[in-house]
């Protein structure tokens, strides 16, 4: 599946041109294109001006200035918003008027029940007869319908059962609720598809209802035939468990072992036993590594599962994390019992964790448009944006989903995942979330602004940080605390969830590997129980 190109604006730094265009006419378009150029050039004559401290003249020339930006782009932006706003509500009358229109033409056919139920004649078919699950007329005996279409229900609230007479027909038509449909609509390739499981309709309200399946389970359809296994470099132990491991693997589940090239020198040195283990060569042998693999094993810490989901670029494998690090989250496997864990895991079922990933694209300023970008860069934590060595305040403007979020002034901006929200982002004070939950963690670090505070936006947006052009200085970003890049002004970020997550096992459950994390790794709420002896109400 080839991943989806980023929707985000031009390259140039305006937020607003791609979606002001007008349904006819250049004119709006052309209108709100000179005011990106007049901003643009307002920034240049910024740059260029020199600022002498000693001038007051120049000193309140350049602040008028920067004014001016501020000015041009409210006006671009209010303008565009004012346009959007006027051709929905161009929409909502068109669908309207369709609507009252196809619903006066069919109450034709259901004003006298009883005369139905006589004349079945072609220009006036009993409803219960009609093929089309949204017509009006479609009911039983005064009763709503459920329908499946493209995966999810719709509903419609129909009269009750048919009257006697023309007025009794006619208020009921008056009094009927609208009927309506829901549909679950998403950015990609598959477009109209997925989650009819959520929503659940009852009597014209709707209601959430809870997911298929709380705990997601995996079940082996044939038996696992190949694991990959990955360890932490540098650790004698992790080195001795690893050629136990794939003796064990080897001599009593008969499995394919695959491990990197670093790995397999160690075994080799150590005994011919291990000819029969295999590797790889090179990138092209790692992207063809997942229709491969069934099992991925990782000895080590968070770090190392990193590293495993790293090397996946598209669709990544069960991942089994055995705990040999100072701290992990994602590794609930103790290592002293691999056997008896192993052995459960390739039998089955086993609880998996679906584990959210972001997909980041930098797109340069000198690019032609939204499409010319960097290769797409997946991380499992989380995406910073911070001012490097400079020592002045980064300065990011943010939009999602094309809507200006807010400017960031300070130590930079952590782009999470709901699996990294107990590592950069709760260190900067961002909260805990469930892993599980799909949502973007936007998290500040150390803003110029006590009223800053992190947000959580939902799994579908579109994030954009963009550094502006009369920023002081570039901004960099890292990735998953790898890859650093430079953000010059007029460079931009483009955030959004990927569609492949990272599956990994489960000890217990989702749940109870979460809270035993937080509370073995970070002590979360640990303290002494209070007295009992103490003071008690009358």
């Amino acid at each position: 599946m080839a991943p989806s190109k980023p929707n985000s604006t031009n390259a140039s730094g305006d937020a607003n041109i791609q979606y002001a265009r007008p349904e006819n006419g250049v004119s709006e378009f052309s209108d709100s294109l000179s005011l990106f150029h007049s901003e643009k050039a307002v920034q240049e004559l910024l740059q260029q001006t020199p600022i002498l401290g000693t001038d007051d003249h120049l000193i309140e020339f350049s602040e008028a200035l920067r004014t001016v930006v501020k000015a041009l782009r409210r006006a671009a932006e209010g303008k565009a918003s004012a346009q959007a706003e006027a051709a929905e509500w161009k929409r909502r009358y068109e669908l309207e008027m369709a609507r009252n229109h196809k619903v006066m033409s069919s109450t034709d056919c259901i004003a006298e029940p009883s005369h139905m139920e006589q004349n079945n004649g072609p220009d006036c078919q009993r409803p219960e007869t009609s093929t089309n699950p949204y017509e009006p007329g479609n009911h039983t005996n005064g009763k709503s319908e459920d329908f499946l279409v493209n995966g999810i229900c719709s509903h419609e609230i129909l009269q009750d059962g048919g009257a006697s007479s023309d007025a009794k027909a006619v208020q009921n038509r008056m009094m009927r609720k609208a009927s309506f449909k829901l549909s679950w609509w998403c950015k990609g390739d598959d477009g109209n598809q997925d989650k009819h499981d959520i929503v659940s309709f009852e009597k014209g309200n709707i209601t959430t209802a809870g997911r298929t399946s709380k705990q997601i389970s995996l079940k082996w359809e044939t038996n696992p035939q190949t694991v990959l296994i990955l360890t932490k470099p540098n650790s004698v132990s992790v080195r001795i468990l690893c050629a136990q491991m794939v003796r064990w693997l080897k001599e009593h589940q008969k499995l394919n072992i695959f491990v990197e090239p670093r790995v397999i020198s160690e075994l080799l040195a150590e005994s011919s036993y291990f000819k029969f283990v295999q590797t790889w060569k090179d990138d092209s042998e790692i992207s063809r590594l997942h229709s491969k693999v069934d099992l991925v094993v990782t000895l080590g810490g968070d770090g190392t599962v990193l590293w495993a989901a790293s090397m996946f670029k598209g669709p990544v494998p069960p991942i089994v994390p055995f705990s040999l690090g100072s701290l992990g989250f994602m590794t609930p496997f103790h290592s002293e019992h691999y056997r008896d864990c192993l052995d459960s895991i390739l039998r089955g079922p086993v609880s998996i964790t679906l584990r959210h990933r972001l997909q980041c694209y930098v797109i340069r300023d000198e690019a032609k448009n939204e499409y010319e970008t960097e290769d797409p860069i997946l991380v499992l934590n989380e995406v910073t944006i911070d001012r490097g060595i400079s020592s002045y305040l980064t300065n990011l403007e943010c939009y999602c989903d094309n809507s200006f979020v807010t400017t960031v002034q300070g130590d930079g901006l952590i782009l999470s995942t709901t699996s990294g929200s107990t590592a950069y982002s709760l260190a900067a004070g961002g909260s805990m979330v469930h892993p599980q939950v799909p949502g973007i963690l936007f998290t500040p670090i150390c803003p110029h602004s006590l009223s800053f505070r992190p947000l959580i936006l939902p799994e579908n947006v579109t994030v954009r940080v963009q550094v502006p052009f009369n920023s002081r200085s570039p901004a960099w970003a890292s990735f998953d605390g790898k890859d650093r890049k430079q953000l010059a002004a007029g460079d931009a970020l483009v955030c959004r969830m990927a569609p492949w997550p990272v599956p990994t096992a489960c000890s217990v459950d989702s749940t109870g590997d979460f809270l035993r994390s937080i509370h073995e790794g970070l002590h979360w709420n640990l303290r002494k129980t209070q007295s009992f002896d103490g003071p008690r109400e009358s």
